[in-house]
């Protein structure tokens, strides 16, 4: 049984191809998830911002760096799980 560490960015875990995934050849890129964000610098030089999907869930960082990866954590959280209370957006097909 072969064990890899997955990168510990969500973004780039989800672009990594699994071990079991056929190849895609060497001419094959794959192009990091994305997702918008808003945020602002406060007086006290901290960073606030949420994931324009859930602006009700307000994080901080300490510089830019530091929010962008709370604000990772958080996306791993809402999509890895159904939290309660989480509201979700999703596409309905009426047609």
């Amino acid at each position: 049984m072969r064990t890899e560490s997955l990168p510990a960015d969500p973004a780039v875990r989800s672009a990594t191809p699994s071990p079991d995934s056929p190849s895609r050849g060497n001419d094959a890129v794959l192009a990091p998830m994305k997702t918008p964000f808003t945020y602002w610098k406060e007086t006290d030089g901290k960073y606030l911002g949420y994931l324009n999907s859930h602006p009700e869930h307000w994080t901080q960082g300490l510089d830019l760096e530091d929010l962008k990866a709370q604000l990772r954590d958080l996306h791993a959280m809402f999509t890895a799980e159904e939290t309660p209370g989480i509201r979700q957006v999703a596409d309905l097909e009426v047609g």
